[in-house]
């Protein structure tokens, strides 16, 4: 299955819905979105990871780009995480910079 990221804006709220692996090859594509939804006013980002399947190092990093691109006062909510996605993100205390959530938030 090849790596998708599409985005939505509803209001102050960005939503991009990533499938497959986020990894070295698919990071840059997930960067542009990033930028489309750095544009403008925006208090929430959520990234919907229900169909992510593998998040590397490279896709990590381009997790922290997401975070250094948005401003200090929006939030950034990942939606069902699968466990091991989780783990990677734990590991490194990323953890700390985004809230878990198990739906897409209204």
């Amino acid at each position: 299955m090849p790596f998708v990221a599409s985005s939505s804006r509803n209001g102050g709220t960005a939503l991009i819905r990533l499938e497959a692996e986020l990894d070295a090859l698919t990071a840059p594509a997930f960067q542009v979105e990033i930028d489309q939804a750095a544009e403008g006013e925006v208090d929430r980002l959520v990234l919907d990871m229900t169909s992510l399947t593998y998040l590397s190092s490279a896709g990590l990093r381009a997790l922290v780009f997401a975070r250094q691109k948005m401003a200090d006062d929006v939030k950034i909510v990942l939606v069902s995480v699968s466990a091991e996605v989780e783990q990677t993100i734990r590991l490194v205390g990323f953890h700390r910079s985004v809230i878990f959530s198990d739906q897409i938030p209204d």
